[in-house]
């Protein structure tokens, strides 16, 4: 199997507590590996299913929520990030797999890192967890209880070695067709248990 090479991270906001601990991950991460990368926002939150902010808002008002939004997340994320240049800022239109499978096609990321913000919690539409799984890249959720909780698809498992994350501090995603995700007791890769 050809593993994809990593240049750079995507990161989607999500401004709580566990949103800060996958930014900081993801700029590590980034820092370590001279690796590029790039914040991506959502005019609807990608975290809740139930957001219509685009629905709701006129041609003229969409644009300057539009700038509003850009500029709500360069401030926060530039401070995040302190003296780190490689860095870059997308605002999404569509808050589904859709509009990230894009920016993955067009090489903006190889690598995804999102918030888990708790139990059950929603991305593009999905459980986070069936997200990550299903998703084509590898993909690192961090949180929710602790900024060191690592949960990764079976993509990201791949490349552990890469990732900065020691030996059994991480665990992979488990979705079993027809049930609930889950996250199994896989830790570090030391081997399968329920």
């Amino acid at each position: 199997m050809t593993i994809p090479r990593i240049e750079s991270v995507g990161f989607c906001a999500h401004y709580s507590q566990q949103g800060d601990w996958a930014f900081n991950y993801a700029l590590r991460l980034a820092q370590q590996n001279s690796w590029q990368l790039n914040v991506f926002h959502f005019l609807s939150d990608p975290y809740d299913p139930d957001d219509d902010t685009e629905e709701r808002f006129t041609r003229q008002g969409l644009t300057q929520l539009a700038i509003d939004k850009e500029r709500e997340m360069r401030l926060y994320y530039d401070d995040l990030a302190g003296e780190y240049l490689e860095i870059g800022f997308r605002l999404c239109f569509d808050n589904t797999w859709r509009e990230l499978h894009r920016c993955l096609a067009g090489q903006e990321f190889q690598l995804l890192v999102l918030g888990h913000p708790e139990s059950g919690a929603m991305f593009c539409r999905k459980p986070i967890e069936k997200f990550a799984d299903g998703f084509i890249c590898p993909v690192i959720l961090v949180g929710p209880e602790m900024p060191n909780q690592f949960n990764l698809n079976s993509r990201a498992a791949i490349q552990i070695d890469s990732l900065g994350i020691p030996a059994g501090k991480w665990k992979q995603i488990e979705v079993d067709l027809g049930q609930a995700p889950r996250i199994s007791g896989v830790a570090g890769g030391t081997g399968r248990t329920s």
